[in-house]
Order: structure tokens, then sequence, then C-alpha cells
């Protein structure tokens, strides 16, 4: 006999996993009701007795059918969840419909209660009177239908997708088990199921049926992962299994309200997946664990976090172990307005009680304030955390949990770091080892800093909850957790997932690059010696502010958004433009309108950049305000309306701007790391009219696009951690330079350090005087040096902040050092020369944009290069100037235009070889150097001798000067050669 494959099976062997986790077999549903009034009569008799004698006293044999009614009438107005969660009243009697688990003190009385929710699964349930549709499966909480499911099984020739058009156009959401009139009035959640994907939603309406993936995740992409049975057992086995299904009820689902334009929105609300396995294992790990753990979650745009975060703030809230709270209070740091609503309206619908989140959003004492009076969540700003450190810091003995909302070096800097010192705890161990480094100091300052540094390293009374889409080696190392030596993302919900299950769009998926070739000459008859690398960022500045250049790109993005664009989004569709620098927006600005008035085309175009610039059109400064004619916070919400299609932006709005209309990007600034993937995932907001996006780049490559995001495409990862004896190198660098000794920054730290009923006046002028000591020497060092100085001391400063807070150690005498070199530095005077302007020196003589790339740039070839944790790099400064003539840096850095590589072209080289070989100081230096030496220092001298031979082959010559890759190729072949032919010579002498 073959096995059964039909879509009954699956039913039968769901069906006995449900009733072996506890699950009962359910009766039959009415259909005029639609519940399954036999289990909730049973359920209200069997748990609440005297409740049902009152009743039954009262309405004698009409006492279930009066139960019945009210419940019904009772869910119209209110909804599943609501009466679920707080039951009705009936006649003076409140009857419970569910009994939740309570976090602590479970008395016997509430076990059993608990134990008396009766959850049923029915098979093939009818439920309406209009027709013989039946469902493939219902699970009922005490008789109330919850969930539904439909189900296929592949060998029957269907699946999920099946499934999913099944709820579109055979379940009329009019009909009272799906009905959802403000809330939904039964049934709360929909599956459809097949052997390997799951997807749910919330509200059937008809084709309009939006459906989420609701799956684990596979490799870092969608789906599930191969099992020894079904890969979506885990749907039965794990969330819908008894204590979970009550627990999503009373601690997960919500109904989320939005008001926008007038209209109202309501949207119950499902954990996703990696939602609920995220919150779930984090608050194991919490209260297992207890206080002092730090927690790196990364999920990508598109997760739902702000969701995630309310979930897990509201759990932290409550977390008991033992009837005693792990945390006093919950910190949520962020700077998103809607996650404070979103918090405030999904709490207030779990508790009972008003004020359990507290806004901070006056003066600093009202954090201190909600610390003190045990708010339970505190939702604050970074901005705002630094002013109120020295007021909470009596709050010594509690214990708190801090979430990051979007953890970059900020959260994991200085910032993170005074949140520990004001709200860390000591154990015994600790303190005792403190008051035995206290007894053996010499002085009251000695103390004091040891009071200091011991309040640095890993607080025992914090838990840092850390959520990022995208973390860089230094959150990794912060926040991660260690498997080994290495640190890893706590909980993982990829970029690529999010892509492949449609949360977010692709924004690589149409990607073009162009590039510009163009040729500069001298305006001038002098040759001056400029500095080489100065020269070529002046340049390149030139080339960017050049008028002519922007209005050939102006009219490539006003035609290609015309042409390509416009029609997108059901012709709602918006454009970026992002420049490198404010001049640049400006200019673009102006180049945009000019072109759009020229053309007469029906667009609109808005700018964004900081403070006053000075504008060529109206011969004064003018601001953003000035120019989009509204304020600057007006920008978001008038860009969306009709009027405007291009913003052009610098620095402003390349993160954290959520625009779903925005489809199209121009770039013309470099990019790269965090800073791509944050500019240009300004694209991956989903709409319901947004098929795809596109990037036009007028800078980057697409290899160096890929490589940006590819480390954040799935788990980032690290290939090392931070050397902590770095700090020790850096220690000795700084006093190589002898600007200053150890007996200075000891006699700083004597003044720094002393107590308070110790100070005295003047002790501030006494700083200055011991560091202006070292300004002096400083004054005194070479130009080069002095860079080269202060370039080491900003470095000590940087890596001490950090790797004192990951370090397993405390050094006093790196303190002392640390408080001493931070002031030293602002003191210190700015050895920059400032850029250098060659505006009219230069005047631009060829011009051409070239398109270079056209395509996707595919994530999931190759593999990520890890990112790196703090490592010494070598020498810290600046490399020797290079000096050279105005005519070959212009040569450098004119791009290549146009010509063939030949055999003939070897005489070209030839001549610049016997030009090169004819000197003896360059035989000399290639038979006592290295190759690599010789190669790496002689590249000038090459570049002269090819300007000595550029008669016998002009095309060849232009090129050289013109493409640098090719330059760079060329140079280390033929300086590999002279080095080769220059030792024979030498040893035929």
């Amino acid at each position: 006999m073959s096995v059964d494959r039909s879509e009954k099976a699956l039913e039968t062997v769901i069906e006995e996993d449900l009733l072996g986790l506890g699950y009962v077999q359910g009766r039959m549903y009415n259909r005029d009701s639609c519940l399954d009034e036999e289990t909730v009569i049973k359920f209200i008799q069997d748990s609440q007795p005297f409740s049902w004698k009152k009743l039954e006293k009262h309405f004698k044999s009409e006492t279930s059918s009066q139960i019945i009614s009210r419940l019904m009438k009772e869910l119209e107005l209110r909804g599943t969840l609501d009466v679920l969660r707080k039951g009705i009243d009936l006649f003076g009697n409140q009857i419970k419909l569910a009994y939740f688990k309570p976090e602590h003190g479970l008395s016997d009385q509430a076990l059993e209660r608990f134990k008396a929710n009766c959850l049923t699964v029915s098979r093939q349930v009818y439920y309406s009177n209009q027709h013989q549709n039946s469902l493939d499966m219902v699970l009922g909480v005490n008789g109330i239908p919850v969930v539904t499911l439909e189900l296929k099984n592949q060998p029957t020739g269907q699946n999920v997708n099946h499934a999913k058009q099944q709820y579109k156009k055979d379940r009329d959401p009019r009909e009272t088990m799906f009905k959802f009139m403000k809330h939904p009035i039964r049934t709360l959640v929909h599956f459809a199921v097949d052997a390997d994907l799951v997807y749910m939603t919330t509200r059937l309406a008809g084709d309009a049926t939006y459906f989420l993936p609701f799956n684990r995740g596979n490799s870092g992409g969608a789906g599930n992962p191969p099992t020894d049975g079904f890969r979506t057992s885990y749907l039965w086995q794990e969330v819908l299994a008894p204590d979970s299904l009550l627990d999503i009820l009373q601690r997960f689902m919500h109904l989320q309200v939005e008001e926008k334009n007038g209209k109202r929105k309501e949207t119950m609300i499902f954990p996703r997946y990696h939602q609920l396995s995220a919150v779930r294992q984090l608050i194991a790990d919490a209260k297992e664990k207890g206080a002092g753990e730090s927690y790196l979650i990364q999920h990508s745009a598109g997760s739902g976090k702000s969701n995630t975060i309310a979930w897990l703030s509201h759990r932290l809230s409550g977390l008991h172990k033992e009837d005693e709270p792990i945390f006093h209070s919950t910190i949520v740091i962020t700077d998103r307005v809607v996650l404070d609503r979103q918090l405030q309206g999904t709490i207030a619908q779990f508790e009972q009680t008003l004020g359990v989140v507290q806004k901070i959003d006056d003066s600093s004492s009202q954090l201190a304030d909600a610390i003190q009076s045990g708010k339970k969540i505190i939702i604050t700003t970074l901005q705002k955390f630094p002013f109120i450190l020295d007021k909470i810091e009596q709050q010594a003995g509690k214990r708190f949990a801090v979430i990051m909302d979007e953890a970059h070096s900020s959260q994991s800097g200085e910032t993170a770091q005074k949140v520990r010192e004001v709200l860390r705890d000591y154990t015994v161990g600790e303190k005792e080892s403190i008051e035995s480094e206290l007894t053996e100091a010499s002085t009251d300052s000695e103390a004091e800093l040891i009071r200091e540094v011991s309040k640095r390293g890993k607080p025992l009374n914090i838990s840092f909850f850390a959520f990022t889409a995208t973390p860089k080696a230094k959150t990794l190392e912060m926040f991660g957790t260690y498997d080994g030596d290495l640190p890893r993302p706590f909980h993982l919900y990829t970029m690529r997932q999010a892509i492949e299950e449609g949360f977010i769009e692709d924004v690589l998926a149409n990607y073009m690059t162009y590039k510009m070739y163009y040729k500069l000459s001298k305006a001038i008859e002098d040759d001056p010696e400029v500095d080489q690398k100065k020269a070529k960022k002046a340049l390149t500045r030139y080339m960017a502010l050049h008028p002519y250049n922007a209005a050939q790109k102006a009219e490539i993005i006003v035609e290609h958004f015309k042409t390509s664009v416009r029609h997108k989004i059901g012709g709602e569709a918006k454009t970026m433009i992002v420049t490198g620098s404010r001049q640049q927006a400006l200019l673009f600005y102006r180049a945009i309108q000019r072109t759009i008035k020229e053309k007469e085309y029906p667009f609109g175009a808005v700018v964004a950049f900081s403070g006053s610039l000075y504008d060529d059109v109206l011969g004064g400064d003018v601001t953003e305000a000035q120019l989009n004619g509204f304020a600057e916070s007006e920008l978001p919400k008038q860009f969306a309306s009709s009027k405007y299609h291009f913003l052009i932006v610098a620095d402003k709005y390349q993160t954290g701007f959520d625009q779903p209309l925005l489809h199209t990007m121009y770039v013309d600034k470099k990019l790269s790391g965090i800073q791509a993937v944050q500019t240009l995932s300004r694209l991956n907001r989903t709409h319901r009219a947004k098929q795809d996006t596109f990037v036009l780049d007028f800078v980057n490559e697409a290899d160096d696009i890929y490589a940006s995001f590819k480390p954040y495409y799935e788990a980032t990862k690290l290939s090392d951690v931070t050397d902590l004896n770095l700090i020790y190198d850096l220690k000795n660098r700084v006093y190589g330079y002898q600007i200053f000794v150890a007996v200075e920054v000891e006699e700083y730290a004597e003044v720094f350090f002393r107590p308070q009923q110790r100070q005295r006046k003047g002790e501030l002028a006494q700083l200055h005087h011991i560091v202006d000591r070292a300004v002096d020497r400083y004054n005194g060092l070479p130009e080069t040096e002095q860079a080269e100085c202060k370039s080491a001391l900003s470095k000590y400063v940087r890596s001490y902040s950090y790797i004192s807070q990951i370090a397993p150690f405390t050094d006093a005498g790196l303190h002392k050092l640390f408080v001493y070199v931070q002031m030293l530095v602002k003191k210190l005077p700015n050895t920059s020369t400032g850029g250098l302007q060659l505006d009219d020196e230069v005047q631009l003589t060829y011009y051409r944009l070239e398109k270079t790339f056209e395509g996707e740039i595919d994530l999931s070839d190759g593999h990520a290069e890890d990112l790196k944790g703090l490592t010494d790099s070598g020498t810290v400064g600046m490399a020797d100037d290079e000096k050279d003539r105005l005519s070959i840096i212009l040569d450098l850095v004119n791009e290549r235009f146009g010509t063939d590589f030949k055999p003939t072209d070897r005489v070209f080289f030839e001549q610049a070889k016997e030009e090169m070989l004819g000197d003896e100081i360059t035989i000399h230096q290639a038979k006592n150097s290295s190759r690599e030496n010789f190669v790496r220092s002689k590249s000038s001298q090459a570049l002269k001798s090819f300007m000595a031979t550029k008669n016998s082959n002009e095309q060849l010559f232009r090129r050289l000067f013109t493409d640098k890759d090719f330059q760079e190729t060329v140079l280390h072949a033929f300086l590999n050669d002279v080095y080769e032919s220059a030792q024979e010579l030498d040893i035929r002498e």
C-alpha cells in the first residue's frame, strides 16, 4: 500500500501533533454564532463555577443562551482580542474567556485557572449558512475561533499559492468568521501552509488580501531550512503550541491604528517569525543570565523593528525571576517619533495601568525623575541623554535594560560609556578589589582616579539591546555574542531575506554607472610647483563645481526622469540627487531648475543643505528655506506632495529618511562602506505600486558598491578582534615625539582627579599651564612631524575611549595619559594649510560622459570581506609631500579619451628606458634598493622620461596621462624592466 500523499494526510499529521501538545478535538461550530458554543459553556462552568451558579440562578435554563448572546454582542463591539484579554460582563458578573500566565508569583489558583484553558483543533469547519465551504482547520481558545489554516500538499499538484488564492477567491470577508469591523470579530489570523512554506494574513479582503511570509529563513535567505520532517512543522509544533499561542494573544497581537489624510486605518498585528523568535530568545537569555549582558540584533530594514522594540520593551519591563524584577526600568534610546507613538499605543493594549511609558520630551531632569520614580519604560533621545547623567548617579543598586535603536558608533562610543558610568553597580568582589586599590593609592587624586577607571568596562547592572541593520566592527565587538574569539549578532534577519521576502526593494537590481572623461589645461603661462595630493583634490573639486559639468548631468537627469521614471509608482515616482558638497547641491539645484524651465516640463525640485551659501544667481547668501519657500522642517511633507519630483541633497536625508515614493537616485558623490548602504537604501521602502528601483551613478564603480553592500547582505562577520595591546603601542608612540614626559602627565592627573572637597581656586589655570609646556615643544617640531604627532595623539584618544570599554583590565596609567592628551589635542594649533585653489590656473578643454555599467549588482555571488577590529595600520600621519610640476599633475588627473595600445608602441618605451638608464643615480639606486622600493620611488622619474619622448607617440602619451589605471599598470611593468636592465648594466661593468 502506497503512502498517503493527500491534503488530508497533512491535516492528520498536524492534528495529531497538536493533540499531543495539549489541544483537544473541537466540537461543532455553530454557523450563526461562529462559536464552539459547547466548549465556551464548559470552560466557564469548569473555571468559574461561582459565577456560573449566580447566572444560572437568575437565567435558569436560558443561562447558556444568555452567555452566548452577550458574548456575540461583545465580540462585535470590542473584537476577539479584547474579549479574550478582558472578558465580558453579564448581570453584574465578570466572565473571563481566557486565563493568561503571569510573569511571576504563579499561585496554585492561578495555575489551575491557566490549566483550565481549552484549546481546540477542528477539521473541515463549515462556517456559513450561505454555502457549503469549509476551512481545513480552525484553532479555538475556549470555544472562540482565533486561527484558521488552509493546507496544501505538493504531491497533489497544489502548493501554498493555491491556499492563498483559496482565501482570496473562496472566503467571503463579510462572513462572520472573517469579518473585520474596526477589529476582527472572530478569527484573528489566517495561515496558508504547504510542506515547505507558510504565509499569513490578519485580514481577508478578497483579491486585495495581503499575505506576509511567516518563514524561518534558509541560509540567510527566504524560505525554511531542511528538517527531518516537514519544513513547516515549526508552525504547529512551536508557534501554535498551546502556551505559545496564548502568549502571542497576551503579549504580541495588537490593533495598530493609523490616521493619514483624515482617514483611519486599523491593522491587526501578528508577529512575523523573526520578530517572535528574537523577542523570545532575548527574554529567555535575559531571564537566565540577569542584568549585565550585551545583545546585538542585526535586523535589516523592513524587519518591522519598531514593533520588535515595542514587544521587547514591554516584556523586559515585566520580566521577573523568583518574583524579583530583573530590570527596574527599561530605557529606549531612539530618534524616531513613530516609535514613541507605537510604544504608547501597543503597550496600552497589553496593560491595565496608565503611564507605563514615559516619553522624555522636556527638561533633562524629567528623565532623572522618571528613573527615580520607577517608570517601567522610558523613551529618550541620544542627544538628551548625556545632559542628565549627573542627576541619576544616585541610582546605584538598580538594574536597567537599555535598548538602542540603530546602534552605530555614537552609541558604542562615548555616550554608551557615560550611560554605563551613571547606571552601573558593583559586585562584592569588585568593591573589595577597588577598596584594595584605594588603600594602596598614595594620594587622594589617585583614589579618585581609581574610582573613575573602575566605572569603565562591562557594568553588571545594565543589559544593552542594540538594534542595527549595518553593524560596524566596533558595534560587533561592543555588543556581539562571542563564539570562541569572534563576536556575532545574537539574532539575525538579513538584508537578503528581507529582499527575497518582499519587505524591502533590491536597490542594486537596476544600477547604471557613468564615467566622466575630461581634460584640463593650464590657463596661465607660469608653471608653479604645487603639492600633488592637494592639487588632485583641488582639480577634482574644480570639476565637481564646474557649471558645464553640472549642466550636462542635469540634462541627463531631467531627461531620464521624463522618459524612464515619471510614470513609475502609478505616476507618483520621486527621485533623490546625492551630491558631494553643499555648494555642489546648490549648483545642481540651479542647473535642474534651469533645465526644467528651458524644456517647459511640469516638474518641481527642492534642495536640502545646512547653513547658508553664496548664490551667484541672487548675488548673496541663501538658505535651504529661502530657496524652497518653506521651513526646513516642512521639507519631508512638501516633498511628499505631487508638486515636487527632485530632492537634491548634501549630507541630509541620506539616513533615516523614509519616503516609499522614492524610485530613482542620481549619485554624484563618492560612497563607500556603511555610508553607501545607508544612502542607497533610501530607495528600499516598498509601496503597493512600486515594482522596482533605479540608480544612476556618476562617480562610483559597480565593484565598489558591491564591496560596500556585501558585508551586510547576510550575517556581518569579523575576521579578527581588536588587539588590546594596541593601546600600549600608541602610548609608546606618543611619548616618542618627546613633547611631554611622564612626570607632567602625573602632575596633570594629580590636579585633574583631585577630590571636590580638596579643590582650590586656580586649578583650571594650573591644568592649562601644565599642558602649555607640551604645546610649546610641539610648535618647535618640523611641520611634517607636527602633523604626524597630532595624528598619533588623536588616535590614542579615540582608541583608548573604545578599548577601555571592551578591555577586561583597568590601567590607571593609561587613563591618566588619556585625560592629559584629551586636553593637549584641543590646545594644539591647526597645522592644516587649507585646501589648494586652482580655479584661475586651469580650464576645461575636453568633456564627455559615457555609460560604463548597466544591470544588476548581484550580491548573491562571491564572499564578503569580513570586517576587522581596531588594528594599528602602521605609522600615523601624512606621507611626505610629493612636489611635482603642475603640468605633470594636470596630466595625472586627466582621464583617458580613446587610443589603442599597439606593438609599435614599444619604440616609445625604449626611448623612455634609455632616458632613465642614462642617469647614474638611477643605476646606483637600482643596485642598492629592493625591487619594490625602486619601483615605488621612481614613478616620478619615469613620468618625466615619458614626457621627454612624447613626440614619438602622442596618442600613447595622451592615454598614459589620462587613464590612471592604465598608467599604474604601465608604470609597474616599465619600472620592473628598468630595474632588471640596471642590474645587468651593473654586472657588465
